[in-house]
């Protein structure tokens, strides 16, 4: 095995190389789509919430406070093992993956439900009166007026949402989904001796595919950016 000192630290670079493509291979077909599947899944769930939270009726409201204030008020692991366990106390079996899938949804729902909620509230009321001026009803407004508006407002804070979603993906690990993280700990078993130096490499993929999203999402802006009146 190569091994070069640095500072007094031996660095296995075969073993790193070897570990390499595998953790980001099972970061592309397990971590990322896990992370988007969630996202997707979860952005419904927000904008349901979102809409339930500043509807007219008490008990919607009310409800959804309840699911919002107990995800924001839970910590993410707990949630994971309460969905991957709850199924089976009622005989229906459910894998890893899709447990993992519910359980990132659901706390996805809940904070972009805020992020949501504030992007419709920060669009000027004279927009609701201009719809409602030229004989829209109160829902072709909103999806056609605010809805609009608040997408383009709200695109910053979801797409850190997305990334940290993609970094909180490594915590399914401890529900035996087999995502990179899953994969860096069974590399790191293998090989106790170097367990640092293969979790340091996992953090560095995970650092990598982070920065690719950025850009992606500094992308995002720049287009949205040109349809703002200055």
């Amino acid at each position: 095995m190569l091994q070069n000192n640095i500072l007094g630290v031996v660095i296995p670079w075969d073993l790193l190389q070897q570990s390499f493509w595998p953790m980001v291979m099972q970061g592309i077909y397990y971590t990322i789509p896990l992370a988007i599947i969630a996202f997707i899944i979860g952005i419904f769930i927000a904008l349901v919430t979102a809409l339930a939270r500043m509807s007219k009726i008490k008990a919607l409201r009310w409800i959804f406070s309840i699911y919002v204030s107990a995800v924001r008020g839970t910590p993410l692991f707990v949630q994971l093992f309460i969905i991957f366990y709850f199924f089976p106390t009622f005989n229906i079996t459910l894998d890893p993956y899709p447990s993992a899938i519910i359980a990132f949804s659901l706390n996805v729902g809940a904070y972009a439900s805020e992020i949501i909620r504030a992007s419709v509230l920060s669009v000027p009321k004279g927009q609701w009166e201009a719809g409602y001026s030229i004989g829209m009803t109160h829902r072709k407004t909103l999806v056609r007026v605010i809805l609009p508006q608040a997408v383009r407002v709200s695109i910053p804070p979801l797409s850190n949402s997305f990334i940290s979603l993609v970094k909180d993906t490594s915590l399914a690990s401890q529900i035996l989904v087999a995502e990179m993280f899953r994969k860096s700990q069974e590399i790191a078993a293998a090989n106790l001796d170097q367990i640092l130096f293969i979790y340091m490499e996992a953090a560095l993929i995970y650092w990598v595919f982070c920065f690719i999203l950025s850009l992606v999402q500094h992308q995002i802006e720049k287009r949205l950016d040109r349809y703002v009146a200055r």
